[in-house]
Parts: C-alpha cells; sequence; structure tokens
C-alpha cells in the first residue's frame, strides 16, 4: 500500500501551515533553484506528479501554459488545490505517481517538486515520463538531497544546542527511510545522486543541469537561521531533456 502522509489530519493541518506561512526551505532555496532551470513555458502542455496544493499548476498557467494536469495522492490536497484553482485549463487528479496512466507523447513538460522521494520505486516513474513526453520534452525535478536522506537523523548539537554537523551513514544503501516530521514514523526513500542520474541516462534523456541549491540572499538576510542549510545540500534539482529515437534501455 502506497503511503499517504498528507491526508492524515494532522500532519495535513502542520504541513499547510508550514506552506501557507512560507516558513519552510521551499521558498528560501529550492523554488528559486527550480525557476532557474524552468524553459519558458507559453504554449506547452505541463504535467506536474506530486500536484500538492497546485501552486505550481497555477503558475504555470500564469507563464502561458496552454493546459495542465496535476496528479496528486492525497484527497485533502486535491480539495484543497480544487478551491485555490479557478482555470478550466488545470485538471487534477486524485491518483498515486506510479499509478497515473501516461498518455502517450502527451507532455511537453513533465515536473515533479519534492515528491518522488516519496516513490518507492523510481525507475519505472522515468520510464513512465519517458514514455509521456514528447520528443524534445524536459523532465525537471527536486528531491530532498540523498545527503539528507540517507540517515534522516538532522543535526547533531552540542550540550549549548549548536548545530555540530550533519551525519551521514549507509548513503549507499539505498531504500526505505522512516523519520518523524509532524507525525511519526513518514516514510521516505533514499536513493543516491548516480541512481538519480544514471537512470534518467539509461531512460533516453540527457542531463541539462543539476542544481545542489543554496538559500539566496534576500532570504538569508531576512532568515538568518537559514544559514546552516550552506553547510551541507538540502535539495536536488535535476534537468533533463528526452532525446530523439532514443528508448530506455532493454537492461533497464
Amino acid at each position: 500500500m502506497k503511503q499517504n502522509v498528507y491526508d492524515d489530519q494532522r500532519f495535513f493541518d502542520a504541513y499547510r501551515k508550514l506552506r501557507d506561512r512560507d516558513s519552510g526551505l521551499n521558498g528560501a532555496v529550492e523554488e528559486p533553484a527550480f525557476l532557474t532551470v524552468l524553459p519558458e513555458l507559453q504554449g506547452l502542455s505541463v504535467l506536474d506528479l506530486g500536484s500538492g496544493f497546485g501552486d505550481f499548476c497555477r503558475f504555470a498557467r500564469t507563464r502561458g501554459a496552454s493546459s495542465v494536469r496535476g496528479v496528486e495522492i492525497s484527497r485533502r490536497m486535491i480539495d484543497a488545490a480544487k478551491t485555490r484553482t479557478s482555470d478550466p485549463q488545470i485538471e487534477y487528479v486524485n491518483v498515486a505517481i506510479e499509478d497515473f496512466a501516461m498518455p502517450a507523447q502527451a507532455y511537453d513538460i513533465v515536473v515533479s517538486r519534492l515528491a518522488l522521494h516519496y516513490v518507492r520505486d523510481y525507475k519505472p516513474v522515468v520510464h513512465s515520463v519517458h514514455a509521456g513526453l514528447r520528443a524534445g520534452g524536459v523532465f525537471i525535478f527536486s528531491v530532498e538531497h540523498p545527503i539528507c536522506t540517507a540517515l534522516c537523523e538532522g543535526w547533531y548539537e552540542d550540550d549549548l544546542g549548536e548545530k555540530v554537523l550533519w551525519p551521514v551513514d549507509n548513503y549507499s544503501i539505498e531504500g526505505e527511510r522512516k523519520r518523524n516530521w509532524f507525525i511519526d514514523g513518514v516514510i521516505k526513500y533514499h536513493r543516491t545522486v548516480e541512481t538519480y542520474v544514471n537512470t534518467l541516462l539509461d531512460s533516453g534523456f540527457a542531463i541539462t543541469r543539476l542544481l545542489e541549491p543554496r538559500v539566496v540572499a534576500e532570504h538569508l538576510k531576512k532568515r538568518p537561521e537559514l544559514k546552516d542549510t550552506l553547510r551541507r545540500p538540502s535539495f536536488l534539482v535535476i534537468a533533463a531533456t528526452k532525446l530523439p529515437n532514443l528508448k530506455p534501455s532493454p537492461a533497464m
């Protein structure tokens, strides 16, 4: 059974408050980096895997996307997205990313923001995205950085509460990790940078950009506590392009 932690009322309420206040790292670190690798969206057909509250779907339309589809496992998130959206060219689908019936060559760009580390099997999703993109189409996604998902224990602090180091262990051992975030036992899946990159390459994509984003200066000035994000990367952002006439390797 696929995890749907966002439909837990306690988790959903806490996460919605975090996002609405923009008090997490999304707006200060992930989003500015993500937007630097985003192409012009004018006239494009867009798919958002793990669309949450629909923020990117609505943003894509403001940038001229002709149509946008958001895929989201959480019923609560879908309901919230619909209440915030009044645009007939945006469609939301309540299904897990892994179970979405991907139409062939239907999209110009597929994005996924901080969702794929909740997906157990990354490779089939990449293959599905490849099939759903038109030739030359773009796949851009962000995930929690593997340095963060390897151990999931957070900062080690000294007796004065000062952050001393961020421990990394079992980096090469991929698979399920559990951590406490709003509620106990939130499941994420750790995989290495090597796996993220080589799965794309073996599936018929060319990597066009790889980012380990840092907090931007304007946010650091407003929120000095974010200086700790400069000590280790929080996110990984990868942009890739579907190569023409190149299918996923049979070995995959």
